[in-house]
C-alpha cells in the first residue's frame, strides 16, 4: 500500500453477502480487470451517485488490494 502524505485513507469493514451476490461481482470484477474489493466500491460509488449523494473522493477506485 502506498505511503506519504497523498496515500488515501481506505477505512475495512467486514461485509456479508450472499454466494450469488458474491459469484455476480467476482465476474463482474474479472470481466473489468479489477479486484473484487475495488468493484464493490465502484458499485458502492455508482449506487451512491444515482441516489444523488456524492464522496468525498474524486475519481475511481484504486485496485490496493
Amino acid at each position: 500500500m502506498a505511503q506519504g502524505p497523498k496515500a488515501k485513507a481506505r477505512k475495512p469493514f467486514l461485509m456479508r453477502a450472499s454466494p450469488g451476490v458474491m459469484a455476480a461481482v467476482e465476474k463482474l470484477a474479472a470481466a473489468e480487470l479489477r479486484s473484487v474489493n475495488a468493484q464493490v466500491e465502484v458499485l458502492l460509488r455508482e449506487a451512491l451517485t444515482r441516489r444523488g449523494l456524492s464522496t468525498t473522493e474524486d475519481g475511481p477506485a484504486t485496485d490496493d488490494a
